[in-house]
């Protein structure tokens, strides 16, 4: 059956992945400056009290809950000649560029409260920018390709464009703030990263293809319905386990970084931080080397299986460095094996999610990628939010004082050791958690290939029938009945 096409020949070739790929540089990148600097920049150099700064992304995640529901539902029900996801790639690519920028605008106003609501605004533009941007992307990949082993290759591709975005976000902003007091440091630093992100992530709009198909049929008011349907899905349930405490565990470590070397370490005048963030990026892009043909032999669930110890046993070796005058050899060495854990631990992750449009497909009969892209995305903002309130808090519990920062004073003896414990513990528990969900995750490429036949059974593309051992490894990965699969009814529609 031949297929229209949108966009580029389809191609599968190096430069074909690097294009899909290099989208990954901006959400790679964007949220290791949000958690590395934000929260720095609303304590540090505005004076805002931790405990409602870390709130502010939380606000921003309560606000994709009803924006990435609605975001996914329309770019299911939209048809364009430039293909329905690559049409608001193409649109999120502005807006979302504009919103960075506009969140680390300066606001002179001596009033708590103003400050506070307006970078929740601008927080919750930034956050609706990239909703428009990230949900038709990351439910595009399965409309690009339906093979197992060539979307890992491209999955790997993008991973290596987010620790490539991630490093040069992480790096790049230490040399520009070198006073993590100055404002105007912030905004000069936004702007350059603002053009970045404009400039990879339109090129996904102009470098790949997507298969044209039918929109799907559903009211606005089905938005919801259609995303709560989406958690029906075990297998689904179980990747935002992954996902969940995948991004979690990372945010931790970048979001407290700047807290550890500067008031633990007390060596970021020292330039210690960009020797933390060079040694985590550099190993996390060199394991992407190493976990790419370890997932293309194995299977995706195999590459978090190995990662996540790597991590786990490289953030809990930092507890016992975490005291000023500490060496800095064994930091880096334990930060690399931390960020080489990372890599594995992303590679499986975002491999796997290209996955789940096509079980949702089997117990729906709905091809609807970006509805099950919505719920991944707002997974991801939602770890990200949930760990920048969790910081705050944590902060303000263990007496972390806004004003001995902004003034550059140190924190006392008491925060110092809390800031090391709150840095080594959120992030090792949540990496545990990781595993145990991994352990459950009952799809590899043969569980893959059976979900790929059924659906060709259901459409009528192929004849054969399904052994039960086929069905009873189906049911496992839905979590449904064979015979109730396949179902509209299932995707929340109104049929």
């Amino acid at each position: 059956m031949n297929e229209k096409i949108s966009g580029r020949n389809p191609s599968y070739g190096f430069f074909s992945r690097v294009l899909y790929g290099i989208g990954e540089f901006f959400g790679g990148g964007c949220f290791v400056i949000i958690n590395s600097f934000f929260a720095v920049f609303l304590t540090k150099a505005l004076g805002m009290p931790t405990a409602l700064a870390g709130t502010i992304p939380l606000v921003g995640k309560i606000w994709d809950a009803i924006t990435d529901p609605i975001m996914g539902n329309i770019t299911d029900r939209t048809v364009s000649r430039f293909g329905a996801k690559r049409l608001y790639i193409l649109i999120g690519s502005i807006a979302s560029a504009v919103t960075f920028v506009m969140m680390w605008l300066r606001v002179s106003t001596p009033s708590v409260t103003v400050m506070y609501l307006f970078y929740i605004v601008m927080y919750c533009l930034f956050s609706t920018g990239f909703t428009v941007f990230s949900v038709p992307y990351n439910g595009l990949l399965p409309d690009m390709m339906d093979d197992y082993a060539m979307r890992s290759r491209f999955s790997n591709m993008r991973m290596v464009w987010s620790t490539l975005g991630a490093m040069v976000c992480g790096i790049v902003p230490t040399l520009m703030i070198k006073d993590n007091l100055d404002p105007a440091a912030y905004f000069r630093c936004a702007l350059l990263f603002g053009v970045l992100f404009f400039l990879t992530s339109i090129a996904v709009f102009f470098g790949t293809w997507e298969k044209q198909k039918l929109p799907v049929r559903s009211g606005m008011r089905e938005s919801v319905p259609q995303a709560v349907s989406v958690f029906k899905n075990r297998s689904f349930r179980l990747f935002l386990g992954l996902y969940l405490f995948g991004q979690c565990g990372m945010d931790f470590i970048s979001g407290m970084a700047v807290y550890y070397v500067d008031d633990v370490l007390n060596a970021y005048q020292n330039g210690y931080f960009t020797y933390v963030m060079a040694a985590l990026m550099l190993s996390q892009l060199l394991g992407m080397a190493v976990f790419g043909p370890i997932m293309s032999r194995t299977s995706k669930k195999q590459a978090i299986m190995i990662g996540a110890p790597a991590r786990l046993l490289g953030i809990a070796g930092l507890y016992f460095f975490s005291h000023e005058g500490a060496s800095l050899v064994p930091i880096l060495a334990l930060t690399a094996l931390v960020g080489f854990g990372n890599a594995g631990c992303l590679t499986g992750i975002f491999a796997v999610m290209a996955d789940m449009t096509d079980v949702d497909e089997l117990i729906t009969s709905v091809r609807r990628p970006g509805v099950v892209s919505s719920m991944a995305t707002f997974i991801r903002k939602v770890s990200s939010g949930l760990s920048a309130a969790l910081i705050g808090f944590l902060l303000a519990a263990v007496g972390y004082d806004e004003v001995l920062a902004s003034a550059g004073v140190r924190q006392s003896a008491f925060t110092q050791r809390g800031i090391a414990l709150i840095f080594v513990l959120a992030p090792a528990i949540l990496t545990a958690l990781l595993i145990v969900v991994n352990l459950f995750f009952p799809i590899t490429g043969q569980e893959f290939d059976m979900v790929q036949r059924d659906i060709a059974r259901r459409r009528g593309d192929e004849k054969t029938v399904a052994a039960d051992a086929e069905k009873a490894a189906l049911e496992k990965v839905t979590g449904f009945a064979y015979d109730a699969l396949w179902n509209p009814q299932n995707a929340g529609l109104r049929r």
